[in-house]
């Protein structure tokens, strides 16, 4: 059967795992913080100290952390797992990352004698858990087609994009729209509670309408309720927002528009709103602090 490594076991990393330990595959997990990894090492995974020990061994090593920084750490840091891959492992990071990062690590993995996969999701905690995110896959074929037996109990389907840095590509277009389209539901939640029109008929007119997108009702549901349990972390939206900006721009495309979403983004992180679920961006415009 073939060895797996998970590394980064946050909100949509542990779910991820579980399903594959589920599905019958040898797992190593690191995270961290302990406490997640000791979760599913008391269900039979395995631990490692380090991404390096995590990665030690493993046919297939993957990572699900926050950002750019985090994804250099775990893979090219002092105990990162490039440092212990075994020449012709398949390597998959399915962190939200530049376009630029991923071809770096891809180019790093290749040296190595690896192939690699940029593969985010889209999706978030209930889909991780359940099985049903959807891979944006940037890398050679034959490493998507190594992987596809992976991402199997993870996931819906699995969408090849392209070479590497593709994956990495697609998903900022996706999480550009999505922040869009929640900084534009706050004004209009805003707007509706200061008008003194009904919220509860407003929500409906907008969920059952044409701007009903399934994550404008999944994000008006929670703003109406204050609901802000996090699925996807509102710190992580913007930044994907300004990721999303920068790589557009390097394509000769101005997100005027995703500007405009980061500035609501960036106000409620100061509110203190940036660990909460981010539906939460709408909350400052209610005049709140967390």
């Amino acid at each position: 059967m073939t060895k797996v490594a998970f590394i980064g076991l946050g909100t949509m990393g542990s779910g991820m795992a579980a399903r594959l330990m589920a599905a019958g595959f040898p797992l190593t997990v690191y995270n961290r913080t302990r406490g997640a990894a000791e979760v599913l090492q008391s269900q039979g995974a395995s631990l490692g100290d380090s991404p390096r020990k995590a990665a030690g061994g493993a046919d297939v090593v993957i990572a699900m952390v926050a950002d750019d920084g985090a994804s250099r750490q775990v893979w090219t840091g002092p105990d990162g797992a490039l440092q212990s891959v075994c020449p012709g492992s398949l390597l998959i990071d399915c962190s939200t990352i530049t376009a630029g990062w991923a071809r770096e690590l891809a180019g790093l993995a290749q040296s190595r004698g690896c192939l690699f996969l940029d593969a985010p999701v889209t999706g978030s905690r209930p889909q991780a858990h359940s099985g049903e995110l959807l891979f944006l896959v940037g890398g050679p074929v034959e490493a998507m087609e190594r992987a596809r037996p992976v991402f199997r109990p993870m996931s819906r389907s699995a969408i090849h994009m392209g070479g590497n840095g593709a994956g990495a590509t697609m998903k900022l277009i996706n999480n550009f729209v999505c922040g869009v389209q929640a900084a534009a539901l706050a004004e209009a939640m805003a707007w509706v509670e200061r008008s003194g029109l009904d919220a509860h008929e407003a929500v409906s007119v907008l969920a059952a309408g044409a701007p009903g997108s399934p994550l404008v009702k999944a994000l008006a549901g929670r703003m109406s309720n204050q609901a802000y349990d996090v699925n996807f972390r509102l710190e992580l939206m913007a930044k994907d927002l300004d990721y999303a900006g920068r790589e557009a721009q390097s394509s000769g495309v101005d997100l005027t528009t995703a500007r405009a979403a980061l500035g609501r983004f960036q106000t409620a992180i100061e509110k203190g709103f940036g660990g909460c679920d981010f539906s939460a961006v709408v909350e400052p415009l209610r005049g709140k602090t967390q």
